[in-house]
């Protein structure tokens, strides 16, 4: 009886080591999976790339590292809907000597922009919002908005806004709230007619406050609720937690003898958060995992994993260009779309990309781009203040062509 007593106890003690064991083991995976979320994983081979060559991104990257060029890098390519390369190199921050992880945080700069038209096109597929509708039909303040101080031959539509055709020139910053940032454009006016050429501009954030009108909610609130939640986006916000900010990237310039410093160029980007209204035009923070996801989506039309953002229509108007033959963006060949840039003519830096490749940078040297006939996904992210043109940087270049290189058929 004894013994059968102590054979009884020790099974029942087994199983709740077991128990235990698999809870801790649950909870370890919900948390690691809670921070990524990352699309399926694949071996290159498996979607039609090689393997030995896309090894070789870890190399150039460290050498960019060791030539000061940047501090670190995250570097992640999916194709087919699945990861195929996804690594973290160098320092997240060169003082403190820490590394660069695959879930470092990074501010992205107009990277925000594609995001920000996803928002709108979520409306307009909706019937609460018009690409052709006067910008003062849901911003009365625009009623009288003057061209050079004269009223403008053609009203101000919501697609100029999305197409950097609107005339709207001047800072990207935010004021207070969207509400006293738009009424500030308002009353700069516009430096040329609607319509009439291509210049980059604070248009999405007047997008933004769009959406605040529209919805009746923070233009975050509304993001938070129909893109990043649906996609589980866990780490993608305009103001960092303190468990975010453990995580994030530092941004350096560097300096004309060769070395990185902290600071330069647009860092009120960083400095703003949470002080003042968040950017439509280039407030978001995010990580390679998140960006993967909301970029798979749109790859996909409109859905990932059984959720849809938005419809496949939408998706296809909003990445076309819509620019004709104006002179757009920031290296050769390009026009615009709805929110992005779009790649007319591969040349340069985009040379090794399908025409109709679509993406857009950041000021901080950020990249995410999709080529829809390869079903590939471009994620680059540096935090380097004083590229030249980031959008042309060498780093880019260097990511894309052997990414690309890696195409086995």
């Amino acid at each position: 009886m004894k013994a059968a007593l102590t054979g009884c106890r020790c099974r029942w003690m087994t199983l709740v080591v077991t128990c235990f064991l698999s809870l801790v083991l649950s909870a370890a995976v919900a948390e690691e999976t809670s921070t990524h979320w990352p699309l399926p994983q694949a071996k290159p081979e498996d979607v039609g790339l090689r393997g030995d060559v896309l090894s070789k991104i870890r190399s150039r990257m460290e050498q960019f590292v060791a030539d000061k060029e940047i501090a670190g890098a995250v570097t992640l390519l999916a194709r087919g809907g699945k990861i195929v390369h996804w690594e973290a190199v160098g320092w997240a921050d060169l003082d403190a000597k820490t590394p660069m992880q695959k879930d470092s945080l990074f501010q992205i700069a107009s990277m925000t922009k594609p995001i920000t038209a996803t928002g709108l096109m979520i409306l307009v597929d909706r019937g609460k919002v018009g690409l052709d509708d006067p910008v003062a039909k849901y911003l009365p303040e625009f009623a009288d908005v003057k061209v050079n101080g004269r009223p403008p031959e053609k009203p101000l539509l919501v697609r100029h806004l999305l197409t950097h055709t609107s005339g709207l020139t001047g800072s990207q910053r935010t004021e207070a709230t969207l509400a006293e940032t738009v009424a500030k454009l308002a009353r700069d006016g516009l430096t040329f007619e609607p319509g009439e050429r291509w210049a980059y501009s604070p248009g999405l954030t007047v997008c933004g406050r769009i959406i605040e009108v529209v919805t009746g909610q923070s233009y975050e609130e509304f993001l938070r609720r129909e893109i990043f939640q649906p996609l589980r986006m866990k780490d993608t916000t305009f103001v960092p937690t303190a468990e975010q900010r453990s995580r994030l990237a530092r941004a350096y310039q560097r300096t004309p003898e060769g070395n990185l410093v902290p600071g330069g160029g647009a860092i009120w980007l960083i400095e703003d958060a949470g002080m003042r209204a968040p950017n439509p035009s280039g407030g978001l923070y995010s990580t390679a995992a998140d960006l993967a996801r909301f970029y798979q989506m749109v790859l996909n039309g409109g859905e990932l994993e059984g959720t849809r953002i938005l419809s496949s229509e939408a998706v296809a108007v909003m990445t076309r260009v819509h620019t004709g033959d104006l002179v757009t963006g920031f290296t050769p060949g390009n026009g615009w779309g709805l929110g992005w840039c779009v790649v007319r003519e591969p040349q340069g830096v985009t040379r090794m990309l399908s025409p109709g490749t679509f993406g857009h940078g950041g000021a901080f040297g950020t990249q995410g781009w999709i080529d829809p006939q390869r079903k590939m996904i471009f994620i680059l992210l540096v935090q380097r203040t004083n590229f030249p043109n980031s959008d042309a940087s060498p780093v880019r270049e260097a990511f894309q062509e052997l990414a690309v290189a890696a195409l086995a058929e």
